[in-house]
């Protein structure tokens, strides 16, 4: 079954899904060591939460409001996309099943305290484990949110049949606008995450060598920031230090690649939304109430570029986009793909036959989600993931 989303919203649907589910297991307090729970179950439908879950009135940002001028319209209409160089993926047949494995719940741990604007945030984490004395590959899972929200307890099922194949799955929060953030303070985070999983990797029995990033839509573009960045120090901030920020694996699912054409595949209206000063996306590269734009500081758009940063170093990629993706342009991914292997990266688009934008249901559309979750696109990721860091 589909995993519910709620997307940020203000009179309009914000950029990126929080995909909102409920997990097992109770929560601790913030600390860094977390009280754990256990959770078990014969095969079957992967966990969902209970009920369906809405945007609130005024968005979901910091106190139920999307922080002005950050909202913005779906597309009316999407160009067709080249797939030409990309695997098709017929998004038929069952859904994925979880209860493979017995797991091991920690919640709230604190993985850093930054300081945006002058004010100090705890970030946390959940992370499930597979029960067992070997060292588990890690993956860190990144929420969407249109840079406004971070809900870490997104779209447990799908992170549930992840950690059912044998990886520790950490779900992250991370600073986005509200915070008065910027895609720098963005890319830290997860790298912080990263770096204090492998400080506590044998206290939750992870492999530390065997890193993997996974994120959706805006997390989809914090993940090929982190994957792209491997070996550059400039988003290594805060705890830690002493451990390597690198990954193995950049799983990139409906992500943003480059900001400044991000609605290029789409309708003039949307495009002026998207592009508009103030916006989600230029508040995310600028900060918040600044009037400069992507499309005319052509150095802002390239340092706020994944690709701007491939090396050597740079992780194995897959990106997966939806055909008919109305939030961001199917073109995003291909983009980046063909970036990524102009300069010897490992690097597949597979694009996902009549795909939406994921979990599309706080529109009505129920379905929309449903290609998502099928075993066919799940196993393809888990497949990418056994082939470069086990599990």
């Amino acid at each position: 079954m589909a995993t519910r989303s709620r997307l940020a919203v203000a009179g309009a649907v914000a950029l990126g899904l929080v995909l909102t589910a409920c997990s097992s297991g109770s929560s601790s307090t913030a600390s860094n060591s977390s009280a754990s729970s256990s959770t078990s179950s014969k095969l079957g439908a992967c966990p969902q939460e209970s009920t369906p879950t809405k945007a609130p009135e005024g968005g979901a940002g910091e106190g139920g409001a999307t922080p002005k001028g950050q909202a913005m319209s779906i597309a009316k209409t999407v160009k067709p996309t080249d797939t030409s160089t990309s695997t098709v993926i017929d998004p038929t047949g069952p859904q994925m099943q979880c209860g493979q494995a017995d797991l091991s719940t920690h919640k709230d741990i604190v993985y850093s305290s930054p300081t945006t604007a002058g004010k100090k945030v705890d970030l946390k984490l959940d992370l499930q484990v597979p029960k067992g004395s070997e060292a588990k590959p890690l993956v860190v899972y990144i929420t969407g949110g249109g840079f406004v929200a971070d809900d870490k307890t997104a779209n447990i099922g799908q992170r549930t049949f992840v950690a059912d194949q044998g990886y520790a799955v950490a779900s992250i929060e991370y600073r986005t606008t509200t915070n008065g953030a910027t895609y720098k303070d963005g890319v830290a985070d997860v790298k912080s995450a990263i770096r204090h999983l492998r400080a506590h990797a044998d206290e939750y029995g992870i492999d530390g060598t065997k890193v993997a990033v996974w994120g959706q839509s805006a997390g989809g573009y914090l993940a090929a920031m982190a994957g792209t960045t491997n070996g550059d120090k400039r988003f290594d901030i805060g705890d830690n230090l002493d451990q390597s920020s690198e990954v193995q694996a950049v799983v990139d699912e409906f992500g943003a690649g480059d900001l400044s054409k991000i609605a290029d595949d789409f309708d003039a209206a949307t495009q002026k939304t998207y592009n508009a000063p103030g916006s989600f996306i230029n508040a995310y590269v600028f900060g918040p109430g600044s009037k400069q734009t992507v499309t005319a500081d052509a150095a802002a758009s390239a340092a706020a570029n994944p690709a701007t940063y491939v090396n050597s170093r740079t992780a194995p990629f897959i990106l997966l986009q939806g055909d008919n993706d109305h939030i961001i342009s199917p073109s995003q991914s291909l983009i980046l793909a063909d970036a990524l292997k102009a300069k010897g990266v490992d690097a597949t688009r597979y694009v996902v036959k009549g795909a939406n934008h994921g979990d599309m249901s706080y529109l009505g559309d129920v379905k929309a989600g449903i290609p998502w979750s099928t075993q066919k696109v799940m196993g393809t990721i888990t497949s990418f993931l056994g082939q470069r860091i086990g599990g």
